[in-house]
């Protein structure tokens, strides 16, 4: 399966970049500048609606539907850490690191060749953010790219692997996104300069990842909800190439506005393998490389420093179960056009 992309994966919107790093262009950080943005329009309100709840999981660590206070409290776990939705929503400052007094209210452009697009305010401000949005709404935007009006959305979100977030677990971001503090700041409308399409058919439920198969787990962490392997996953002329899963070579300019390049890294064992558990680990929560070496920060070490150590273990398995690829592969045709 082929997917048009149009444009750069390590400022996905919900969240960003992947798992091990990037590596270092030659530009220096720069501060960024904010954008223009147009007068306010008021939307109308809307009821909180929920899908039909359903009994508790027996799969430990899956909160119950009926359990608001366990759910909103995997939500906001999920986003403040794995999803990292703040990395691209929330403005970052000159040293890369996030605003939190601007958290989740958008405003940074990403510009491609094909497309101009403005991380969104995703506040529950009713004017400028996603306050009118029930949370059925809001699962639908994140796991279809459908607006409540029936409107696409556009890259850089990470959609394709969005459609298998779990319903657990894409209701319980919404639920905790209509809980974050609300913030007034009108962002511009993207521009694309090519027809955007459907991601695919509705989704309708998406069952739990067990969490008693590591590897099966952390390919969950690592894609639908931290959309690792987006970035990480080489891009030939837009389209991802499936067959290289975590060979990355992805270059990715002037990352939010701070003047760095930035390089995804092979996270494959031809890359790793060398590895030890505990030094991906450490890359993952803290930036530093192997070697010692600082990563960009164009992953938000600061978010993931708080991923729990079961699921940093669930993600490194996923790692060490990929195929060992390497530039030579890249070279190959693909599997299906052999």
């Amino acid at each position: 399966m082929n997917t048009k992309r149009g444009g750069i994966a390590v400022v996905l919107a919900a969240a960003l970049v992947g798992v091990v790093g990037c590596e270092q262009g030659q530009n220096e950080p720069q501060t960024g500048s904010q954008a223009q943005q147009p007068p306010a329009q008021t939307p109308a309100p809307a009821a909180q609606t929920r899908a039909p709840a359903r009994p508790a999981s027996s799969v430990t660590g899956i909160p119950d539907r009926n359990d608001r206070e366990a759910m909103l409290a995997r939500g906001k776990y999920l986003v403040e850490t794995i999803a990292g939705c703040g990395n691209c929503h929330t403005p970052h400052n000159p040293d890369g690191t996030l605003n939190q007094e601007m958290a989740y209210a958008g405003a940074f452009v990403i510009e491609e060749p094909a497309f101009k697009a403005y991380a969104k305010n995703i506040t529950p401000d009713m004017e400028t953010g996603i306050g009118s949005w029930s949370e059925d709404d809001i699962v639908k935007a994140l796991r279809e790219g459908v607006r409540p009006d029936g409107t696409l959305l556009g890259p850089p979100m990470s959609f394709l692997f969005y459609r298998n977030l779990s319903d657990t677990d894409a209701y319980a971001i919404a639920m905790y996104m209509k809980t974050v503090r609300p913030i007034r700041n009108e962002v511009p409308p993207s521009e694309y300069r090519f027809p955007l399409m459907p991601y695919g058919p509705p989704v309708t439920n998406v069952p739990d990842v067990p969490r008693d198969d590591p590897v099966k787990y952390g390919e969950y962490l690592a894609g639908p909800v931290g959309h690792c392997m987006d970035c990480h996953t080489r891009y030939k002329e837009g389209q991802i190439q499936w067959h290289l899963p975590g060979l990355g070579g992805n270059a990715y300019a002037n990352v939010f506005g701070l003047g760095w390049t930035a390089v995804s890294a092979n996270i494959t064992p031809a890359a790793l393998g060398s590895w030890t558990d505990e030094e991906i680990k450490r890359a993952i929560r803290e930036g530093v490389s192997r070697d010692g070496r600082r990563l960009l920060p164009a992953m938000p070490f600061e978010l993931y420093r708080n991923i729990e150590e079961s699921d940093l273990d669930a993600i490194v398995a996923y790692l060490r179960s990929l195929p060992p690829l390497t530039e030579e592969d890249a070279q190959r045709e693909p599997p299906e056009a052999q």
